[in-house]
């Protein structure tokens, strides 16, 4: 009997398992080895459960990967999962930024719908099942559990990579690649909130601000996002700047990373000046926290205060340069000394497998046909907003769809 061996039980690995299931010539089996007690367990948390599946948006810009080519050749092969889906029965609906959902904004009714399709293709599910090693052998591979051995012609790894330990990923994907010789990019948290040293954001923790944040190496320019910063008790967070964040690896990264605070996107320097020095003639008697009311929220607004050293003053005691480089300070708040959180805070993965070792058009091993790594193990994290799930889903499609036409072909050896 044909065998295809998917390795991991989340979102890469479920959607292999059904797209190898649904191609394979008939009487081959299809097994899905999950170490979790349960399998998906991931995938019921994203989106804040409800499951941002994808997005209308996902192209090559969205990810960081050590080559951008190959990212995009890849995703250039797997197209859009979600015809896969729509054409598996999922209603979705999309929002302003492109985001997809099931229609029932429901993780559970998505991961119930995948779990029903790897039921009726007959996929054999294995949970509380870790595989210990992956051995080359003939024209397949043995897999390697606590209990058992299985041979199969073509392995599907969709081990998932470090973050999120909290749902039982631990890295063995990277470990089990560079078991075999193949090159690890250095991993690093991704998509995840950022400490800063300074200044460190001392009694802002849980206070929400608007703002256009620019991410700097030093004085040159790396990326701009817009939309809402959260101040935590350590830092920075918020979809922005979990964004941002994708740029700090630890090795070829920046060097002197800032990230740069505007309050007033709308305002220019000139304009901030002068709305300031009409508040100061509004409010001639008023103290630095009254003269904030209305403006901006009042412990933000102490801290932008003592950012541009302003100390004790009163607002009306203000010089005319005083009241300018106020308005500088609110239009460009800096935060250095930056660092990702750790691997329990993050969303995905940064690094991995380089995927030049992989056919773009399969994510196949090339020094060892049959083998195939898909999802998060690979070096190529995306964006927030479902680019990570696209990439998962896109990648367990393709390989599963390829690991069983392989089965079509002609081979010397058959178990």
């Amino acid at each position: 009997m044909e065998r295809i061996i998917v390795l991991g039980g989340g979102a890469a690995g479920i959607l292999a398992a059904i797209s190898a299931a649904e191609s394979a010539p008939a009487g081959t089996k299809v097994m899905l080895l999950e170490a979790n007690q349960r399998i998906g367990k991931k995938l019921l948390a994203t989106g804040n459960g409800r499951c941002n599946l994808d997005n209308l948006g996902s192209c090559p810009e969205r990810y960081f990967s050590s080559d951008p080519q190959q990212a995009e050749r890849m995703l250039t092969a797997m197209g859009s999962p979600l015809e896969w889906f729509h054409s598996h029965g999922l209603l979705t609906r999309a929002d302003s930024e492109g985001r997809v959902y099931p229609y029932s904004n429901q993780a559970s009714d998505f991961l119930n719908l995948l779990l029903y399709w790897l039921e009726r293709t007959g996929v054999e599910v294995h949970t509380a099942c870790p595989v210990k090693n992956l051995v080359k052998k003939d024209d397949g591979f043995i897999v390697e559990t606590e209990t058992d051995r299985f041979f199969a012609r073509s392995v599907i790894c969709a081990l998932g990579g470090q973050a999120g330990p909290q749902f039982g990923t631990n890295g063995f994907g990277s470990q089990l690649a560079r078991s075999l010789g193949l090159q690890i990019q250095p991993e690093y948290p991704c998509l995840v909130a950022l400490q800063c040293d300074k200044p460190r954001p001392s009694g802002l923790s849980g206070i929400r601000v608007k703002a256009a944040v620019t991410l700097t190496d030093g004085e040159a320019f790396i990326a701009r996002e817009e939309g809402e910063v959260q101040f935590t008790e350590h830092g920075l967070s918020g979809i922005v700047i979990m964004q941002l964040s994708n740029y700090l690896k630890p090795k070829g990264g920046l060097r002197r990373p800032i990230v740069h605070l505007n309050l007033f996107p709308a305002f220019d320097a000139d304009g901030l000046t002068d709305l300031l020095q009409h508040r100061v003639r509004l409010m001639p008697e008023a103290t630095a926290a009254d003269f904030m009311t209305g403006f901006v929220h009042k412990r933000i607004g102490a801290a932008v205060w003592k950012a541009a050293r302003l100390g004790e003053q009163i607002p009306s005691s203000l010089s005319a340069a005083q009241i300018a480089a106020l308005a500088r300070t609110f239009l460009d708040w800096t935060f250095a000394g930056l660092t990702p959180l750790g691997w329990q805070q993050a969303q995905t993965t940064g690094g991995g497998i380089s995927l030049s070792q992989l056919e773009a058009g399969s994510f196949m091993v090339k020094k060892f046909p049959g083998l195939y790594f898909v999802g998060e193990t690979l070096d190529a994290a995306g964006s927030c907003g479902g680019f990570n799930l696209h990439w998962a889903f896109g990648s367990g499609i393709t390989a599963g769809r390829h690991a069983a036409a392989r089965l079509s072909s002609p081979q010397k050896t058959r178990r």
